[in-house]
């Protein structure tokens, strides 16, 4: 399995609009979004602000970078 990660503006209504779209071959899986100045300490990490199927979770957890947020995606396409 190879992710590809498209950058892409969204639009959030906020600050945080830099985000990348993650696919899974062709398949849209997440919408990870980098957060900005105003979240303080989290400035900088990356959000799921979506994810599809087996990517999904209530809990939308934090990355501190791309590297970490792609392999915890991985784990999740993994478990199907």
């Amino acid at each position: 399995m190879t992710l590809r990660l498209q950058p892409a503006q969204v639009e959030t209504g906020s600050d945080d609009t830099e985000s990348r779209l993650v696919f899974d071959d062709e398949r849209l899986v997440a919408v990870l979004v980098r957060l900005s100045d105003r979240h303080e300490s989290d400035a900088g990490k990356w959000f799921l602000e979506v994810g599809f199927g087996c990517v999904d979770d209530p809990r939308k957890p934090i990355f501190r970078d791309l590297g970490e947020a792609e392999r915890w995606i991985s784990g999740r396409l993994a478990q199907t």
